[in-house]
């Protein structure tokens, strides 16, 4: 597990060191997919439509064709499963994407979380602590939430039906 974690960082020092990382030589999007596949991980195995989703995501949010889509989801699965936290893509985030770049993670992450059609409160708080290590602040991060779930009724053609709660605040504050 050490190994892994040693072997993505020296990938961040030294980008030729991986062939695969050649879209992206900061390391960004790779720590981006990571995430992505965590959230997508976190009630079990995904299922077909959620690896679908991943994959339209990554291609189109990142502008790759699915070949490089493929290889860069592959890579993102196996860092992931060497990192013992969060904060290890974070970091690489922070250290070179913009504020308006970690918004659209963030969404990116909320729109794997609606994926399977429903938010965990598990879910809901791992997206907290991404947002907060990634410098979102709560009120983007619930808005971001609200619409990703828009969208998702919009396109099944019906309101959502989820209350949209957050479920990192206390019961007596209010949005």
């Amino acid at each position: 597990m050490l190994d892994g974690l040693r072997q993505f960082i020296a990938d961040i020092v030294s980008p030729d060191a991986d062939q695969d990382r050649a879209f992206d030589d900061t390391g960004s999007r790779l720590a981006a997919t990571a995430l992505l596949v965590h959230v997508v991980s976190l009630d079990g195995e995904p299922t077909a439509l959620e690896k679908r989703r991943l994959h339209s995501l990554i291609e189109s949010r990142f502008g790759l064709d699915p070949g490089t889509a493929d290889r860069l989801i592959a890579s993102a699965t196996r860092v992931e499963g060497d990192a013992v936290d969060l904060y290890h893509f974070t970091s690489v985030i922070m250290r070179s994407v913009n504020e308006e770049g970690r918004l659209k993670i963030v969404e990116m992450m909320w729109e794997m979380v609606y994926a399977d059609g429903e938010v965990t409160e598990f879910e809901d708080n791992v997206l907290w602590r991404a947002a907060d290590l990634l410098g979102i602040s709560s009120r983007d991060r619930i808005e971001l939430k609200h619409r990703v779930a828009a969208r998702r009724g919009e396109s099944q053609g019906k309101p959502h039906s989820e209350p949209l709660t957050d479920a990192s605040k206390p019961a007596n504050a209010t949005a």
